[in-house]
């Protein structure tokens, strides 16, 4: 293996926007105060520009992008009415403003207002066979009724949106938010480390198991989950916690899983390289899971393009892996038309 061909026509799907809806809900205080102003001040700038996007993407030989509400979108919203509306508008105006002024080149994932599940479903399939969605993406639990309380995705009231995913065939992408309010005692004095320094993959890898040990994926075999980072530290840490979930299998909350967490990871879970550009974490991932089910991404605006395929391009792959990474894998999952290559 070596440093090969640039693949073209890369294909990216953990790419992030804003709409002026979103905008008024987004308060990108903390953010700031944690990642500083400029940084802020500059994704922002970035969320809401298609035109550039495409540009930058046209640079860093990036085919295609599946869009994303940024965090924590419609899962923040507190009254579900209003989330349930807020998904929808979103959803339009995504395909309208950025997937139809871009054809071929920008593609979505919906979003979906969990506060009401049976609405949620009602939308990934509208989103799905009207506007053309690849599936959805959630930022991680859902609140319900206040900021301080949040259900998580293996609760069972979330039934009826996975039942239509499945009946879709389409992945849900579990994208990251902050740990809830109670949560943050761990990072007292340390409040940086909340968000995506440390406390995102922290959260989002225990949702994934959540999902693992609900019994989820025995109901629904086929539904696939999408985590991008390199899959948040999971394919180091999945051996360790197997090996202790055999000597802890009467323990709490282990019963309702019919199979081992490693099998449900590389049976139904795909990763991303977003915002994750180290090789010896790649190396990490393809052999916990397989070069089928790993994908390129970048994370923009949050990462650069250039960042994200400069160190793609280089990496050592052979050419067979690099390409079924950056682009072919993705073709099969989201049954995409190449983009320009």
């Amino acid at each position: 293996m070596g440093k090969g061909r640039p693949v073209e026509g890369k294909i990216a799907l953990e790419e992030h926007l804003s709409t002026p809806l979103n905008d008024a809900l987004w308060d990108a205080t903390g953010e700031a105060e944690r990642n500083g102003k400029t940084y802020m001040a500059d994704v922002r700038a970035h969320l809401a520009d298609a035109g550039e996007r495409v540009a930058l993407m046209d640079e860093h030989g990036i085919g295609t992008a599946i869009l994303s509400l940024t965090s924590p979108g419609a899962q923040s919203v507190l009254d579900p009415r209003e989330a349930v509306d807020f998904a929808r508008e979103t959803n339009d105006t995504v395909k309208r403003d950025f997937v139809d002024a871009h054809p071929g080149r920008l593609e979505f994932f919906a979003a979906v207002a969990l506060q009401d599940p049976q609405a949620a479903a009602d939308e990934l399939d509208r989103a799905v066979r009207r506007l053309g969605a690849k599936g959805a993406l959630v930022n991680g639990y859902t609140n319900i009724g206040d900021p301080g309380t949040g259900r998580y995705l293996d609760h069972p009231d979330n039934a009826p949106f996975w039942a239509k995913a499945a009946e879709l065939g389409v992945p849900v992408y579990l994208h990251p938010r902050e740990p809830l309010p109670a949560g943050h005692y761990l990072y007292e004095g340390y409040d940086s480390l909340t968000g995506s320094a440390w406390g995102f993959g922290h959260e989002t890898a225990t949702h994934a198991v959540r999902l693992m040990l609900s019994g989820l994926f025995d109901t629904h075999p086929g539904l696939q989950i999408i985590l991008g980072h390199l899959g948040e530290g999971l394919p180091f840490l999945l051996p360790r916690l197997e090996h202790r979930l055999r000597k802890q299998r009467e323990g709490t909350g282990l019963g309702r899983a019919r199979r081992r967490v490693g099998e449900y990871f590389q049976e139904n879970f795909l990763l991303t390289t977003a915002g994750h550009f180290h090789t010896p974490a790649l190396r990490c991932a393809l052999e916990a899971i397989g070069s089928d089910r790993v994908l390129f991404s970048a994370d923009y605006p949050y990462e650069t393009m250039a960042e994200a395929a400069a160190w793609f391009d280089a990496a050592p792959l052979c050419d067979n892996d690099r390409v079924k990474i950056g682009r072919n894998n993705a073709l099969r999952i989201f049954n995409l038309v190449p983009g320009p290559s």
